[in-house]
């Protein structure tokens, strides 16, 4: 089967076509999906967000309507005309027991309406409180009940002749006298936890999910399901931290199950509504989804294959075809001509091979004239070939006459020679210790002070300590060179070149200058400019510095070796002579 792939184009086609087609379908189906579940679960998220919101917006209208109530029941002045009386009036206990049990049957939130006096009277209620754990809550939580002018207890159980025992939660707040503003006694309004539990259940939460009312400290006042009351949310979600904010949505599984947790919270009060939706709820719609988008793909990626496997075999017979009838040809003797019957790319395939025939046939013969040709020149080319050790012989025998003849000149400048070409060979080593370059510099600029004397002065200031470290040969020279052939030659006057080479801390800087002509502003910009655009131009072939200074070379070099921060930098005044320097890092010692 591999090998069959290998050799049938029409197997690479189909196969290449059907990844084209696939993928792109496959990639589709995925993000499509992806879109689609992360839409359902926004889509429940903030459902369940409008949820606890109205149920929010319920429960504070409770909350203000029964702060109002506390406000009005305070300010009745039959009330203040009780409490405020030396001695209970049986008269005004009537009038306000009977206004307390119609004020309290108007709502079907309130449980009871309580009012006792700080001197002792009667307390007033709209119905009988056989036990209350009121007293005792606001002994526990007198700093908090005395320290503001209302109060909203937690959970608690109170019993009376009309609802028997039930769970309340009340609003406390001192009465004061509207004269004196003198306490005068305590009002409390309790609302029955069975009608918070009635409104969490009418919400319409999910069936699956559940839904507290908590208290500042995260104790539940309320639930769905009306368990787990005044216990801390903590027991039924472990991981649940603090409740920040006004709202918000997080996450957290419990055994093994995933669940969104949604909050909000009262205006009026620090309490919040706590709900819970099982992730399962939202990824059933999901599954849906990925059933609905998986029939289509696999529907669309059928009738792709169909169509790749019938078009391909369609456009592939000729070829086919052809290949059968070229798979006989011999090599070895000419090709024969394939007749061509359309003038389509098949037909413009068999023209180009027939014409392709007939220029092998010519080539064949051109090639063997060549190859005669070649040996010729090869033979040629090897007698020309000069053997380096060859030329130093010759050298060192032109320095030894000169010796012979006391031509010490002579012996000088051809020894100095042979020691510069020596190193420029240098067996095809790039890199060599800071001590020898700057000895073949030494040597070449001998022998052009030779050449042009009393033209120029010349002297080397290396740091000693650098000498045993290694370098790019060959970057002082072109650089010496430059200085003195379009620097010193030009200037009337004697001049002068310093070569200077010092450490950098983990570089080494080299500087060649020299007191020649210089440069004019316009020519230096133009130099740089080109040496920037060789560096911009990669590993292309560069446009070569129109200066002719041979900068250029030393420039590239310095880049390809040591990075782009190593090229060259000029510096030149007209009539002040040009500094030319370069700083490349410290390599290791010679061993």
């Amino acid at each position: 089967m591999k090998l069959s792939f290998k050799k049938s184009l029409k197997s690479k086609l189909s196969l290449l076509l059907l990844i084209a087609v696939i993928l792109p379908l496959l990639a589709t189906g995925v993000v499509s999906y992806w879109i689609a579940s992360n839409l359902t679960e926004e889509k429940e998220k903030q459902s369940g967000m409008n949820t606890l919101q109205q149920i929010s917006d319920k429960l504070d209208f409770i909350i203000r309507d029964v702060d109002n109530m506390s406000v009005f029941i305070i300010g009745q002045k039959d009330i203040q005309a009780y409490l405020n009386n030396g001695q209970a009036d049986i008269s005004l206990f009537s009038q306000n027991m009977a206004f307390l049990m119609n004020l309290g049957s108007s709502k079907k939130y309130i449980s009871n309406i309580t009012i006792t006096s700080d001197f002792g009277h009667p307390t007033l209620s709209n119905t009988n409180v056989l036990h209350s754990e009121l007293p005792e809550l606001l002994k526990a939580n007198e700093l908090y009940y005395k320290s503001s002018s209302s109060w909203w207890t937690p959970l608690y159980e109170n019993q009376t002749t009309d609802n028997g025992i039930r769970r309340v939660i009340s609003l406390v707040r001192p009465i004061r006298s509207i004269g004196k503003y003198q306490r005068i006694g305590d009002l409390s309004i309790s609302i029955d936890e069975a009608e918070v539990r009635r409104i969490l259940r009418d919400a319409g939460w999910e069936k699956k999910g559940s839904i507290w009312l908590l208290y500042e400290d995260n104790r539940i006042l309320s639930s769905q399901s009306g368990e787990d009351l005044n216990q801390l949310l903590s027991g039924q979600i472990p991981i649940l931290g603090e409740l920040k904010g006004t709202g918000g949505v997080m996450d957290y599984k419990a055994e093994g199950e995933s669940n969104t947790v949604l909050y909000y919270s009262l205006p009026s009060l620090n309490w919040k509504i706590v709900g819970v939706i099982p992730t399962k709820v939202y990824t059933a719609q999901n599954e849906y989804v990925l059933t609905l988008t998986a029939c289509a793909i696999g529907i669309a990626a059928l009738l792709a294959i169909a169509l790749v496997l019938y078009f391909t075999t369609w456009v592939t017979r000729p070829l086919t075809e052809l290949s059968r009838k070229l798979k006989d040809i011999n090599p070895d003797e000419p090709i024969p001509a394939i007749e061509v019957k359309s003038s389509d790319e098949v037909g413009l395939l068999l023209h180009s091979y027939n014409k392709l025939g007939d220029r092998i046939e010519r080539l064949k013969s051109q090639l063997q004239q060549n190859e005669a040709v070649k040996r010729g020149v090869d033979i040629q080319a090897l007698q020309a070939q000069i053997n380096p050790h060859f030329l130093y012989n010759t050298l060192s025998s032109i320095h030894w006459i000169a010796l012979m003849n006391k031509d010490k000149q002579i012996a000088e400048m051809v020894g100095t020679l042979s020691d510069f070409l020596r190193f420029s060979l240098n067996n095809g080593q790039e890199f060599c210790s800071v001590q020898q370059e700057v000895a073949h510099a030494q040597n070449y600029i001998l022998i052009m002070s030779k050449r042009f004397q009393d033209k120029f002065d010349w002297a080397f200031y290396v740091d000693s300590d650098l000498h045993d470290r290694m370098m790019l040969k060959l970057l002082l020279q072109p650089l010496i060179e430059n200085s003195i052939m379009h620097g010193l030659q030009k200037n009337k006057n004697k001049g002068s070149v310093y070569v200077h080479g010092e450490r950098r801390g983990d570089a080494i800087k080299f500087v060649v200058e020299d007191t020649g002509i210089g440069m004019a502003e316009d020519k230096l910009m133009n130099i740089r400019h080109q040496l920037s655009n060789m560096a911009e131009q990669g590993d292309g072939k560069p446009e070569p510095v129109k200066s002719g200074y041979g900068l250029g070379n030393v420039h590239r070099r310095l880049q390809l070796h040591y990075g782009s921060e190593a090229g060259l930098h000029i510096e030149s005044e007209p009539g002040s002579g040009t500094r030319i320097s370069f700083i490349i890092p410290i390599l290791e010692e010679l061993s």
